[in-house]
């Protein structure tokens, strides 16, 4: 949403994206670095961490500074108090139940796709935890939010973007990634296969509700054993499709 600049408070916005900052790739940053990432000054930044360390949102040894516990109150409160996450969690425990594959709700937040619900198994790939942020571009979940969008809104998404490469299978090139976007709408789910990390295998639908708005996307990371005898599109596409369908009253 926009707001009328007489309301938007700049320092609030300042010290979120310090906070923002932190990541599985940056756990611990000082003032320096925490500078470079929210684009401020080291002043500021500088600030912005000892309040927040000061609040408790932060721990400190005087020089590094790393998110502490009360972080979780932010997405604690999200996830009782959503309506998604509690919708879908009984199906997500059901289908893993039922196959003893790892299945998520995610949607996407820019750059990025963040898990709000998922299910436990055997298989944990890494970064697949509820609340990750996974690069949109590179994951099943992310093509197919991306694939939702109108055909304006994706060429603005994509222009002038670059599709950093994960592993050696991931699509970077604009043009490929156009054509794959264009056939996940097509077809209405995607499969994306060691793009985001080697190992993992996953295929997502859209999750609408009843107005046909896309509201998140749900997925399933399988074993690389279902991935290589197609068993990923033969046994679980279906289940997840089925899955959606269920699910859209109460989206």
């Amino acid at each position: 949403m926009t707001i009328a600049h007489a309301d938007y408070i700049a320092g609030m916005a300042k010290g979120l994206a310090v906070l923002e900052s932190f990541d599985t790739q940056r756990q611990r940053l000082n003032a320096t670095l925490a500078a470079e990432r929210a684009g401020l000054t080291r002043a500021a930044a500088r600030r912005h961490l000892l309040t927040l360390a000061h609040l408790g949102y932060l721990e400190t040894d005087g020089s590094w500074f790393w998110l502490a516990p009360k972080v979780l109150r932010l997405s604690g409160s999200y996830l009782a108090s959503a309506r998604l996450p509690r919708a879908v969690q009984p199906t997500l425990n059901r289908l893993a139940g039922a196959t003893g594959e790892s299945f998520s709700a995610v949607v996407l937040d820019g750059d990025h796709v963040v898990i709000v619900a998922r299910s436990g198994s055997a298989l944990q790939a890494y970064g697949l935890h509820l609340g990750a942020r996974l690069p949109a571009h590179a994951t099943s979940t992310g093509r197919v939010l991306l694939a939702a969008k109108s055909r304006a809104d994706f060429s603005a998404w994509l222009k002038g973007r670059e599709l950093a490469r994960l592993t050696g299978h991931t699509t970077i090139d604009a043009r490929a990634f156009r054509a794959l976007i264009e056939q996940v709408r097509q077809q209405d789910f995607c499969v994306a296969s060691e793009e985001h990390e080697l190992g993992v295998h996953a295929v997502a639908v859209p999750l609408r509700n009843m107005d046909g708005r896309t509201v998140a996307a749900l997925n399933v990371v399988a074993t690389r054993e279902r991935a290589e005898t197609r068993a990923l599109q033969r046994e679980l596409l279906p289940a997840v499709l089925e899955a959606a369908r269920e699910l859209r009253p109460l989206l």
